[in-house]
């Protein structure tokens, strides 16, 4: 197939970044909920103990998110070559490698912890909440690899719908009962763990329904055989193990955030927890054009198109820049409210929005960092997507230092901004090279 005419591609890229976008933002609207419920118990120390807590399965899912984002670009090329059973191949072994991997942080959920917060360093009113919340949520390791697995591959059929649906429910199922096991019941942190336990259990068996309804209309049957083949297995891993070391990469940065924060007080700490919220909550919102951008970028290297691949890039990113101009606005005109909504401590509330101003110009900035993920990721050109990471966190562990003790939380901030426009760099260097080889 060609390239179409503008509107063609337009079209497309709002019919899987619409659905994704709405999947996206209900994710950190979660974790905003939590911050709120748990906001309203007296003293920092709950705001925070759920934020490391949550750093630390952030950590770990993350860590793991090539599930997600391998089986998008995998799945994504096997369906621009139409080449169904194969397609349906690669739902089976993301599943088995995501519960393998769930299976084994259970059973580590001990020195996991230990190890997490020897990093972050909480403090002892926050570190006992941390562990109680932690050693509940765990338990949902395996569903929640499989709900990324399940999340890429309907990403990489372009079946937004599917996407749509399990996320909105796990995460509205999770707000319902946050209000309920804390505000109601008095569960504290083990509420808001127990609400994140059943909306990703129960997310699967949705998940799982859909992609079976989905799995129908493609014909034929799961083969064992085809699925334990070395080859494709050996590729599925080279691909998850570059995406894997760019993950912990990026990890690594909000590890380093929030352990700094951490050792500049309860305050701070509170306070750019709430300030990654607005963050991430932008993050997600623009990563429904990245996702676009991988499985129309994917289809197009499937099809062997360098026209498609080429029109499919350029309209994704403007529309991902128009939206992060709309959420820079946006946070400077509801910013303060909404740190307002998150916390009742006035402390955590100046404090935030001391700093406010780093939330408003992120968006900008990183949008591009966020659309040449989903290029290269949909091009499983990850040995490339890795190296950039390293070098841009190489950028950032040398900015901390200079920027820290002349400006404290500000140069904090700074050196994050520093790292988005590292990571756009480095992978816009490289992008006319994946052009050619289209």
């Amino acid at each position: 197939m060609g390239a179409k005419d503008s509107s063609y591609w337009h079209h497309r890229t709002w019919r899987i970044a619409l659905p994704v976008i709405v999947t996206n933002v209900s994710v950190p609207v979660l974790g905003i909920v939590d911050t709120a419920v748990v906001g309203r118990l007296p003293g920092p120390e709950y705001v925070g103990a759920v934020a490391v807590g949550a750093l630390i399965f952030n950590l770990l899912y993350h860590g793991c998110n090539f599930l997600r984002m391998g089986t998008t670009g995998l799945t994504a090329q096997s369906f621009g070559a139409r080449d169904g059973r194969e397609v349906r191949t690669w739902l089976a072994r993301a599943l088995m490698l995501g519960g393998v991997l769930g299976a084994l942080m259970v059973i580590l959920q001990w020195p996991i912890f230990e190890i997490a917060s020897l990093i972050v360093g909480p403090s002892d009113s926050v570190r006992p909440l941390t562990e109680e919340y932690f050693s509940i949520r765990i338990w949902s390791a395996p569903a929640a690899l499989a709900n990324y697995a399940l999340l890429g591959w309907f990403f990489g059929t372009q079946n937004t719908r599917a996407a749509l649906i399990t996320q909105i429910y796990m995460n509205g199922i999770n707000a319902l009962l946050d209000f309920w096991f804390v505000i109601e019941l008095g569960w504290g942190v083990a509420g808001v763990a127990w609400a994140t336990v059943t909306g990703e259990t129960t997310a699967v068996i949705l998940g799982l329904y859909l992609a079976r309804q989905r799995l129908n209309t493609m014909g034929g049957r799961f083969d064992f055989i085809r699925i334990m083949q070395a080859a494709p297995i050996k590729r599925m891993l080279s691909v998850n193990g570059d995406i894997f070391v760019r993950s912990m990469c990026l990890q690594a940065v909000f590890v380093i955030l929030t352990a700094i924060g951490a050792r500049m007080g309860d305050t701070v700490l509170s306070a750019n927890a709430i300030l990654l919220h607005i963050q991430i909550l932008t993050a997600y919102g623009l990563d429904g054009f990245s996702t676009a951008a991988e499985a129309l970028a994917g289809e197009a290297k499937g099809a062997r198109s360098r026209r498609n691949f080429n029109a499919a890039i350029r309209t994704t990113a403007i529309w991902a820049f128009l939206l992060a101009v709309i959420f820079s606005g946006l946070t400077a005109l509801f910013g303060p409210d909404m740190i307002d909504a998150l916390t009742v401590d006035e402390g955590v509330r100046t404090t935030a929005r001391a700093y406010l101003i780093w939330s408003i110009f992120l968006p900008v900035i990183s949008v591009w960092s966020f659309q040449l993920d989903g290029i290269f990721i949909g091009c499983t050109w990850s040995r490339e997507m890795r190296n950039a990471m390293i070098l841009s966190l190489l950028i950032y562990l040398a900015a901390l230092p200079l920027l820290i003790p002349a400006f404290g939380n500000h140069g904090l901030w700074c050196a994050f901004m520093i790292l988005m426009a590292a990571r756009a760099m480095t992978l816009g260097v490289l992008l006319p090279k994946l052009q050619r080889e289209i």
